[in-house]
């Protein structure tokens, strides 16, 4: 009997993950001035044991005003990065074998100084630290949010070089894979698309000039880390508003990223702008993906309210994706990959202190008692 395909090995350029589940990165608001906590120790560890082939890290500042709140994890220096290793050497240690551990590394522009979740999300309020964002031109994100500094070449600079400095801290920790973030109505993404770059200049004002953000990107980190670690892309796949980006500027820009080195594109949409309306439903990202893996043939990502086992091994089969990432189902449930392996007929390797929790052991345990 051959494999469901939600459970074979894929090939992410030099990088090859057990199985085609994907952690997809969840920002967690608990670190502390970037370095990661016992928060996240127990975070990463459950999600290394989770069945997932992949486990990517959450949303990681290159920059302290690059983190989205005081909360969020960054990679910008010594204490940062000693505190990832010890969180990641607790995570490997209890890993199912061949786990492999991917980093996005991000910038959040214009919706930095933010409030955590829980306490609102908006804008920092003058009593709460707030500091001074930065973005591809001086239009805040919304009603009540930080005017941004329009940032100039040299400012711009500056920020590939501080993702090209957290792309080698990541090597030095040992990560399989690098993803930049460029979408989510983060910088990138604010250089990417219409809606929030009027520039007219270098980086600005044509569909070509306003790729250069991230292609420049691309090729600084795919220069600066080894031909070992696969780097890739999160993409946005629409900005779901009149004039924004769309699946064809995606496309174009994949093929581009592509031929930079580019080992594969996580696609997903929205958060440039309040006023998007987005039609979120059950895998509501995966028309995106699909264009994507068919007019680039990149290693394709797919992610967005992907819930069960039998709707991901669909989206693999019908030939939309090659990969599917969770999130969500990660934090509801982190044994997600054994309920899969469970519900496809697989016999998945879980660690011996649990095996006794096997559906089949303990329901015949319990069928016998009773």
């Amino acid at each position: 009997m051959s494999l469901p395909l939600l459970f074979s090995p894929l090939k992410i350029g030099p990088v090859t993950v057990p199985n085609r589940i994907a952690v997809a990165p969840m920002c967690q608001y608990t670190a502390d001035d970037g370095s990661m906590t016992d928060w996240h120790l127990q975070h990463v560890m459950n999600l290394a044991m989770s069945g997932a082939g992949l486990v990517m890290v959450e949303a990681t500042g290159v920059e302290r005003r690059g983190r989205i709140t005081h909360g969020c994890v960054g990679l910008y220096s010594d204490a940062n990065e000693r505190a990832m290793a010890r969180v990641l050497a607790a995570a490997r240690a209890v890993a199912l074998p061949e786990t492999k551990f991917g980093i996005q590394l991000a910038h959040a522009g214009r919706k930095a100084s933010a409030q955590v979740p829980w306490d609102g999300g908006g804008a920092l309020t003058a009593d709460a630290d707030p500091w001074q964002t930065v973005s591809s031109t001086d239009q805040p994100f919304g009603p009540g949010w930080h005017a941004p500094e329009a940032l100039d070449a040299a400012g711009i600079e500056r920020s590939i070089e501080a993702f090209v400095q957290a792309a080698k801290r990541s090597v030095r920790l040992g990560y399989e894979a690098i993803e930049l973030h460029m979408t989510h109505g983060y910088l990138v993404h604010q250089f990417f698309s219409p809606v929030s770059n009027k520039r007219q200049d270098a980086w600005g004002g044509t569909p070509e000039k306003r790729m250069k953000l991230a292609l420049d990107l691309m090729q600084a980190v795919r220069t600066a880390v080894p031909v070992s670690v696969a780097v890739g892309v999160r993409i946005a796949g629409s900005d779901w508003m009149e004039g924004g980006v769309t699946i064809d500027d995606a496309v174009t820009l994949t093929n581009r990223l592509k031929v930079l080195g580019a080992a594969y594109a996580c696609v997903s949409s929205g958060g440039l702008d309040p006023a998007a309306r987005i039609s979120v439903g059950p895998g509501y990202q995966v028309g995106f993906a699909d264009a994507i893996k068919k007019q680039t043939g990149i290693v394709t990502r797919a992610v967005g309210m992907i819930v069960s086992p039998e709707q991901a091994e669909k989206i693999l089969a019908d030939g939309h994706a090659d990969q599917i990432a969770l999130a969500r189902a990660f934090l509801d449930n982190p044994r997600w990959g054994w309920h899969a392996a469970d519900a496809l007929g697989v016999d998945l390797h879980r660690p011996p202190q649990y095996d006794r929790a096997r559906p089949k052991l303990w329901s015949v345990a319990a069928l016998k008692k009773g």
